[in-house]
């Protein structure tokens, strides 16, 4: 194929099957600490500065999608972004908890 660099995507070209793999692999991941963190009422083991980076990662990769043509591969940025978004908000809620356990 004249003119045509390889490994290069065309415009909405084919969905990558590892990038989909491995947003799948941790897709499957967030509900478990999702879970892990409503039950526990804790903070202990959470970052909140790591699910921001994380969280920043997922945004470049769905403005990377965005600009080279979107795909499936987008809704899995979407929802793990909206897990790890989640699970931001559940660690928030149980420093809450943990601090009006500590005044009482």
């Amino acid at each position: 194929m004249a003119g045509r660099r390889k490994g290069v995507r065309k415009r909405g070209g084919n969905v990558s099957v590892f990038e989909a793999g491995m947003l799948i692999c941790f897709g499957v991941a967030w509900p478990i600490s999702l879970v892990k963190s409503y039950r526990s009422r804790s903070t202990g083991g959470k970052s909140p500065v790591f699910s921001m980076v994380i969280i920043l990662g997922y945004v470049f990769g769905i403005i990377h999608k965005l600009q080279s043509g979107t795909d499936i591969v987008l809704a899995l940025y979407l929802l793990n972004l909206l897990m790890v978004a989640a699970d931001l908000a559940l660690w928030f809620r149980n420093r809450h908890l943990e601090k009006a356990a500590d005044r009482r």
